[in-house]
């Protein structure tokens, strides 16, 4: 049922959170070029599968601009993978130092970034997000849960494929970036929740 799906992805991303957080700046940053690299090879598939969720939405007699906002192009793909390297350029904000003092008595501190550990991300249909969203709680550490709008479910799963191959190829568990797999709309009912302490942040 929707409960013990939801359960299950929250305890795989708990898991999965724990091994990102130790994972080196170069690793993670591998995987973010790694997966930029899966979309542009998955082009065609992820065009493919934006073209049923933008004729579903035509029917259904959606705005033009809705349209506008699901529909992909081989240019706008470009256009996300070249986001995601633009994030794997980006200085790694685990372990930055925000701020160090000292005691009188001589004992020093240090107040430094770490990862927030789970993020559940819920967005509407613009299939972009999937790719940003999930990228940028990588870079930072975080393993993230997706859960975009129905209307670009099949767009956020191709795209979802494409990262979980980048973080494959370098060795990083897929279940670090999860899309729930279901359009019910209980999933999100769940996600706040927090899936039994699993999450940490909701977005």
């Amino acid at each position: 049922d929707i409960e013990r799906l939801m359960l299950d992805i929250g305890g795989r991303a708990r898991a999965a959170a724990a091994e990102l957080a130790l994972a080196p700046t170069d690793q993670k940053n591998a995987a973010l070029t790694a997966m930029a690299a899966a979309l542009r090879r998955s082009q065609a598939a992820i065009l493919e599968a934006n073209a049923l969720d933008v004729a579903a939405v035509r029917a259904a007699g959606q705005a033009a601009s809705f349209v506008d906002r699901l529909t992909l192009t081989p240019d706008r793909i470009d256009g996300i993978a070249k986001g995601l390297e633009d994030i794997a350029a980006l200085i790694d904000p685990v372990g930055a130092r925000m701020a160090d003092w000292e005691r009188p008595n001589g004992l020093k501190f240090e107040r430094v970034r770490t990862p927030l550990g789970v993020v559940a991300v819920v967005y509407e249909s613009r299939p972009n997000v999937t790719a940003d969203a999930g990228v940028l709680c990588i870079k930072a550490g975080n393993a993230v849960i997706l859960r975009g709008g129905s209307e670009s479910f099949r767009s956020s799963r191709a795209i979802h494929k494409a990262l979980t191959d980048g973080l494959a190829a370098e060795g990083l568990p897929q279940d670090a970036i999860q899309l729930v797999p279901t359009r019910d709309r209980a999933a999100v009912g769940h996600l706040l929740s927090g899936l039994n302490g699993n999450i940490d942040v909701v977005v």
